[in-house]
């Protein structure tokens, strides 16, 4: 089994700590393309992590997808971010094709290795794509990953053997194999707003 301990330790959330909000594009309220979604609730969440990072002086990057057709596609009503993020004028913004935001325009690993940032808090959509994948990219590269899981959402999928399954439990299982597997610290919105404002360790309660 693997050894999670230091992953299931209270949060701290370091002065410097990057919050980095992917994808939260309009395109994504397309609901005849994209189908159900999980977790209604996950827009007021991370505008509330964007409300902290901005109150305690912490560097905020946004991160926008660009793709060649589709509801994201640029040039469209869908590529733009929706209004609460794109209100805010960000440290960096970062424009991507690929799932990774370490791999847009510009670097993001350049940038934090500029800053000395050790810290990424993990927001946005969708939850077991972008999110997912540019977590295990910050762990692998040597960062502390956060990755409040309710402030975030996935969509249902349908798989190979033609069986949909539902947002909710592909993004359980993307919490599951961010933390068993040591890439990212798995936690709730509120534990990273109470240690960022207050700077002080925070518990994670999931009940």
């Amino acid at each position: 089994m693997t050894n999670t301990s230091a992953l299931d330790a209270p949060l701290t959330i370091d002065s410097d700590a990057v919050l980095v909000v992917i994808d939260v594009q309009k395109g994504f309220e397309d609901t005849a393309f994209w189908g159900g979604r999980d977790n209604p609730g996950a827009e007021q969440r991370i505008g509330e992590l964007i409300d902290v990072w901005q109150a305690t002086g912490r560097p905020v990057v946004t991160v926008q997808h660009a793709s060649p057709s589709g509801p994201l596609a640029t040039g469209t009503p869908g590529y733009e971010l929706k209004d609460f993020v794109a209100a805010i004028t960000p440290d960096l913004h970062i424009t991507k094709t690929v799932n990774s935001a370490f791999y847009g325009t510009p670097d993001l690993h350049a940038w934090l290795q500029e800053r000395g940032a050790r810290q990424v808090v993990i927001t946005g959509i969708i939850t077991n794509v972008c999110n997912e994948t540019t977590a295990r990219m910050a762990g692998n590269l040597g960062y502390d990953a956060v990755f409040p899981i309710d402030a975030m959402h996935a969509f249902d999928l349908t798989g190979p053997d033609g069986v949909t399954v539902p947002a909710a439990e592909l993004a359980r299982a993307t919490a599951t194999v961010l933390h068993a597997m040591r890439f990212a610290k798995v936690v709730t919105a509120e534990a990273v707003a109470t240690a960022a404002k207050t700077g002080e360790p925070a518990a994670v309660s999931w009940s």
